[in-house]
């Protein structure tokens, strides 16, 4: 026999009203309570939790259903999944509109059809179930979110880089321009878009990361517009881009160099228009994105080359954030470190809660060509294999180094114009190819270092 479930709370002044629900009722569910007096709501919805509520409109001969309305409004403040229905010996279609735009779900005329009663208990048992796993989705969805960010809450560091960072964070977060974050692989540029994100007016919202480089050409279109039921094989149903799915939250387009021309000049409409067509559609659908891009790649190099469409990209970095290189901020190695070791000393359930200085300056005179997500990976993998308290050199396994190509840039001539090449060149290859961060440190402008790059042809 199939156990019962439900708990029903049957409230109304009139005491054969409840004798008579509760001998319908009590067979086909666990529990039924009755109350003649509705001023005890509030303390039998704080002592229970009711799944259904039979409330009665009108109380000590009032039939404008004023009282009614009112714990209804209790009712939801006290538990806004609760379903309620009412039942009433006055019943108008007037009150009935109201009473559902105010969130009743039915409205029950007394003396009742015992059918009619039971089916609309029955659907209201299942609007609370509903409502029950809709708000467990939303909480669940809410924890996830909040332990995805609390892993890793911050930008770690208080290098001069990285507070230079922190400060255009906080420029650029409430605005709705559109920016580009540069910078090699694994040195944060999701997390930097996160921060921009949560710093936003746009916080509540949704953030909605694509990987660009992870979808294949032919799908492109279709990932990021969304398609049309029978658009090509295989589109067995209507679905929405990651575009529309973004809508009133920020979209972040990363490895945004991956994207195909016929895609840039996509792109770009989208942006001047604030609409998508689904791939199969004529229909524009109206979006509302803040818009957030990444790319490793030499993406002004790509314009020379036209491999990127220079006006998209003045379309995507109204700012442009430059990440640098971890082997450039070795002093917020360290800190780095501790976060890591804690986090995953945490994770494994491992006491491992320090590392000897040795480690700190073997960490800090490797490269790191993976970046800070190289360092987060070999300090997981240490603190995993290591079975003392306290890591130790010998816990870490690095890449070699790569061999030199310093022999490739030794000055041999006085050659001005020859010197000047080469070290160009090897500001170049020491920033793996960020025009940005290599005119920097020539203390020459972006502008300036691109004539003398064609100049020298490099």
């Amino acid at each position: 026999m199939e156990e019962k479930t439900g708990n029903i709370l049957v409230v109304d002044d009139d005491q054969d009203v409840l004798l008579a629900a509760r001998l319908l009722l009590k067979p086909h569910y666990k529990t039924v309570q009755t109350e003649k007096d509705p001023q005890n709501i509030t303390t039998l919805l704080k002592n229970d939790a009711f799944d259904v509520i039979l409330l009665d409109m009108n109380f000590e001969e009032d039939s404008s259903g004023a009282e009614g309305f009112y714990w209804l409004s209790q009712i939801q403040k006290l538990d806004p999944s609760v379903v309620v229905i009412f039942i009433t010996a006055f019943g108008d279609i007037e009150k009935a509109v109201r009473a559902i735009k105010e969130g009743a779900m039915d409205f029950i005329l007394k003396p009742w059809q015992n059918e009619k009663l039971l089916a609309t208990v029955s659907a209201a048992m299942q609007l609370r179930t509903s409502r029950r796993e809709l708000q467990q989705v939303r909480f669940q969805q809410k924890q996830l979110s909040a332990d995805l960010d609390n892993l890793f809450p911050d930008i770690i560091g208080n290098s001069s880089s990285i507070r230079e960072i922190f400060n255009v964070i906080a420029k650029v977060a409430d605005t709705d321009a559109n920016v580009l974050i540069l910078g090699e692989s694994g040195t944060g540029k999701e997390l930097v878009a996160r921060a921009i994100h949560r710093q936003s007016g746009k916080a509540e919202n949704v953030f909605i990361s694509v990987d660009l480089g992870a979808i294949s050409e032919t799908l492109f279109e279709s990932e990021l517009f969304g398609h049309v039921k029978g658009a090509f094989t295989g589109a067995k149903e209507d679905r929405a881009g990651r575009f529309e799915v973004a809508s009133g939250g920020t979209l972040f387009l990363d490895e945004i160099g991956n994207l195909p021309l016929s895609l840039q000049a996509k792109l770009l409409r989208v942006l001047q228009t604030h609409q998508v067509v689904r791939l199969g559609s004529n229909k524009a659908t109206p979006i509302d994105i803040r818009l957030i891009c990444a790319t490793n790649m030499p993406i002004y190099k790509m314009v020379e080359e036209n491999k990127f469409r220079q006006d998209l990209l003045y379309r995507i970095n109204t700012v442009e954030i430059n990440l640098p290189p971890l082997r450039e901020r070795t002093d917020d190695i360290p800190p780095l470190i501790d976060h890591y070791v804690n986090t995953y000393s945490h994770k494994y359930n491992k006491s491992i809660r320090t590392v000897t200085p040795s480690v700190i300056k073997r960490l800090q005179k490797y490269a790191w060509p993976g970046n800070i997500r190289e360092l987060q990976h070999a300090i997981e993998r240490a603190v995993i294999m290591s079975d003392s308290d306290v890591l130790q050199p010998t816990d870490f396994i690095l890449s070699p180094a790569p061999a030199s190509s310093e022999s490739e840039l030794q000055v041999d001539s006085y050659n001005l114009e020859h010197i000047e090449k080469l070290t160009i060149s090897k500001a170049l290859r020491k920033h793996g190819g960020n025009v940005s961060h290599a005119a920097r440190e020539l203390g020459l402008t972006r502008a300036a270092l691109y004539r003398r790059m064609e100049k020298y042809n490099l």
